[in-house]
């Protein structure tokens, strides 16, 4: 027995010494909303693009609208792990107590553009802070997808009680539409709805190690443009942004931008013009602003730049899709390409890492030949007209890097 105790003994404290060193790993390991990275949320090439809308039942009753769209041509619903969860705070553990698995039998529509998924929750009385995440995993390469917002926070005003809805029934998953084109609103209580049109046009913004204040517009043009009826058709005229609410005396609403029948791309030379200013000198954009045939000065502009014409084809291409995904993914009452997750998004890239917390969201670009970091940091701002409405923290530290972009794109040596 003696022998017995003397071999075992042993193998017990290894285990046991196991048990003390791998308990505290597994706990660093557990997720949370501020450790997980969500760079393929702004990846040009993710094959899903998720949202979560929610409508507002009572104050602590949410419908949770989660439509997943299929950018991925083909998708199968087997491809993937669907999962959702509300969490009371971004640094609560994200794990499979609390993530809810999302199966076919839970799809409300699958169309040839989305899975669709609608969940209740109700919020504690107790609980201070929610936040929905919906979690979808690539079961092919192990991605996972994730896409969050605040239900309740200090961060957000509220959350309508409607919201609008394409033909196929799919919420509109988008901040911004084509001028005219209709969409159906649908409420839980009343029958009408209130529009009011911002016909304000946005300057581009300071460059990120510009500290001086940016110019505000001491007064913004507000239009109240009337009443329209639930459950029917609507489509808007004009461009500028749109605030529609149910209630005038709230400040809970839904933002909805309109734009020209091509955005998100680029509309015409004049648009382009506009639009090279992040890479261009003051007086390359002053004389490109200033010539008669804008064809004939952007051409003039991109090959003398470049240098060579199909090198020049290709950084044209590679910039404006880069100005497109912006106005996807950071669109809100400005045009994607002009806020500052836009600008930094066109000049430096898609990040390498994102990273969010309740009061920001961090990106990180690993730097070329280093083991070094740039990271741009986008300070939440509380807006009436948007939960995600970010502003970039600026410093004079990240101009080096910023002109080092530049001069790659002038170079046509950016690469994705």
């Amino acid at each position: 027995m003696t022998k017995i105790n003397t071999k075992i003994k042993p193998i017990v404290l290894a285990f046991v010494f196991l048990l003390v060193i791998l308990a505290p790993v597994s706990i660093m390991a557990q997720q949370t909303l501020e450790t997980i990275d969500q760079a393929l949320r702004y990846s040009r090439y993710s094959r899903l693009a998720l949202k979560i809308i929610p409508v507002k039942e009572d104050e602590r009753t949410f419908l949770l609208q989660m439509p997943v769209e299929k950018i991925e041509e083909n998708s199968d619903f087997d491809t993937y792990n669907f999962a959702y969860a509300v969490l009371g705070s971004y640094q609560e553990p994200i794990t499979a107590q609390n993530l809810i698995p999302l199966s076919q039998a839970d799809l409300v529509i699958n169309t040839d553009f989305h899975f669709y998924f609608e969940k209740q929750v109700r919020i504690p009385d107790d609980q201070e802070i929610a936040v929905a995440l919906l979690q979808v995993t690539d079961t092919r390469q192990g991605d996972n997808y994730y896409y969050h917002i605040d239900l309740l926070s200090p961060y957000v005003f509220g959350h309508p009680d409607f919201w609008a809805y394409y033909g196929d029934r799919i919420p509109f998953d988008q901040t911004f539409i084509q001028k005219n084109e209709p969409l159906e609103f649908r409420g839980r209580t009343g029958i009408n709805l209130h529009t009011f049109h911002y016909p304000t046009q946005f300057d581009i913004p300071l460059p990120p190690m510009e500290i001086r204040p940016a110019n505000v517009p001491r007064e913004i043009e507000v239009n109240y443009e009337g009443e329209f009826f639930l459950n029917t058709p609507k489509s808007f005229d004009m461009e500028g942004y749109y605030f529609i609410q149910a209630d005038t005396n709230s400040a809970q609403g839904m933002l909805m931008k309109t734009a020209h029948e091509a955005f998100p791309r680029v509309k015409d030379y004049e648009e382009m013009i506009e639009m090279v200013a992040y890479i261009s000198t003051r007086r390359e954009h002053e004389a490109l602003k200033e010539a008669e045939d804008k064809k004939l000065a952007l051409d003039k502009y991109w090959i003398g730049m470049v240098k060579e014409e199909e090198t020049a084809k290709n950084v044209i291409r590679e910039y404006f899709k880069q100005i497109e995904f912006a106005n996807i993914l950071f669109t809100d009452f400005k045009e994607g390409w002009k806020t500052d997750r836009g600008m930094v998004y066109i000049v430096m890239g898609p990040p390498n890492e994102v990273f969010f917390r309740a009061n920001g969201e961090v990106w990180s670009y690993l730097s070329a030949n280093s083991n070094s970091k740039i990271t741009f940091t986008f300070a939440r701002v509380k807006n009436i007209l948007s939960p995600n409405y970010y502003i970039l923290n600026r410093s004079r530290a990240i101009q080096p890097e910023w002109f080092k972009s530049i001069t790659t794109w002038r170079n046509g040596q950016m690469v994705f």
